[in-house]
Parts: C-alpha cells; sequence; structure tokens
C-alpha cells in the first residue's frame, strides 16, 4: 500500500487520477457517448435508435427506420460536432448509421 498522503485534495483530481491509474477512460466515454446521443437527438430519433457503439474513434448508430437514416446522414458533420461539444472534447471523429 502507498503511504496515505494528508494533503486536502479536490475530489475531482481524486477521481481524475483513479480514472487514469485504472485506465478506465475508454468506458467512460463509451457510456458517456450514449448518454449524449440520447439527450442531443431527443426523443424522436431514440424511438428508432437501437444500438449504440463507440469503437476507437467511430460512432456506430444503428437505426430501425431506413427514412430516418437517410435524414440524418445529410447532417453527419453536424451531429459529429454537436456530440463532441457536448462531451466536451473531441471523441467521435466518424459516424457510421445503420
Amino acid at each position: 500500500m502507498t503511504k496515505r498522503q494528508n494533503d486536502h485534495l479536490r475530489i475531482n483530481d481524486v477521481l481524475k487520477e483513479f480514472v487514469e491509474a485504472n485506465k478506465l477512460q475508454d468506458g467512460l466515454d463509451k457510456v458517456n457517448v450514449k448518454d449524449a446521443w440520447q439527450s442531443m437527438m431527443g426523443n424522436g430519433v431514440n424511438n428508432y435508435t437501437t444500438a449504440i457503439k463507440l469503437e476507437r474513434d467511430t460512432l456506430y448508430v444503428q437505426l430501425s427506420s431506413s427514412v430516418l437514416r437517410e435524414e440524418l446522414s445529410y447532417g453527419t458533420e453536424k451531429i459529429i460536432k454537436m456530440l463532441n461539444e457536448s462531451l466536451g472534447k473531441e471523441v467521435i471523429k466518424k459516424l457510421v448509421l445503420r
């Protein structure tokens, strides 16, 4: 065990150290992307969203409506920009609608 430090640390700093030490950032990004998609797209799109998966820097979104998929395909760059802004960093570089 490491020696206990008596310094007063902010909880934010402690959590960042914990995430970095245990290499949890990728998993947190996957959860945060799903939450961002649901909050940004609203109920209309979420009703037709069947799966959301983040692999490396590509977001795969499976939709049950081909019409909605085609409509969203026209704005993929804007969707990527909005999601990255919501996440506070560039996590997504490519969006694939299935």
